[in-house]
Formats: structure tokens, sequence, C-alpha cells
């Protein structure tokens, strides 16, 4: 079993910078990739950015040059951080992550962007 813990979700208003974090513990063997995705109510569930065990990284297109993502392969921490933000980014992030036993996800954390 593999185990996520979420943290950074709030209220921001629109220009501001918010920082998530993941941190995965338990079994984690073979780290394929680990990233976040968000949904936003009556919507289905997209990639916001992940990053693989070799370093690449992959960016869904309404967030590039805004957000980054990186990974503390130490700490088995991924973190998401996120500027400009605007009000369309506003939903649930989730952490996922990919390993030999198959793929995990956290429990999320809300992100709203308002004035």
């Amino acid at each position: 079993q593999v185990q996520l813990v979420e943290s950074g979700g709030g209220l921001v208003q629109p220009g501001g910078s918010l920082r998530l974090s993941c941190a995965a513990s338990g079994s984690i063997f073979n780290f394929y990739s680990m990233g976040w995705y968000r949904q936003a109510p009556g919507r289905q569930r997209d990639l916001v950015a992940r990053i693989t065990s070799g370093g690449g990284t992959e960016y869904g297109d309404s967030v590039k040059d805004r957000f980054t993502i990186s990974r503390d392969n130490a700490k088995n921490t991924v973190n998401l951080q996120m500027n400009s933000l605007k009000p369309e980014d506003t939903a649930v992030y989730y952490c996922r992550i990919r390993v030999t036993q198959g793929i995990y996800w956290g429990q999320g954390t809300q992100v709203t962007v308002s004035s």
C-alpha cells in the first residue's frame, strides 16, 4: 500500500501564488511517476503536471509557464508551485503516484482563486 498526504491548498486572490506538496509513504517500489490532477465541479479530472522517475515533466496546456512541478527524491515528495493563479484554476487538486503495484490517489485539497 502507498499513502499520499497532500497539503498547501487554500484561498488566494487572482494573480497570487500557492504551493502544494504531496508526501508519499508505504511500499514504494519502482516509482514511475508522481503528479497532480484537478477536478472542478461538473468537469472531468485533468492532468495539471507530473514528473517521471527520470525527471521528465509534463504539464496541462492551461498551466504551462505558470506552474512548476518538482520532486524531492529523498523525501518521496512532489511539490507544485502555482503562480499567476486565475479563477479558472479553482478545483480540488489530487496527488497521484504510479508505482509497480498500481496507481494511488490522495484525498484531494481545495484550491480556490477568488477576489
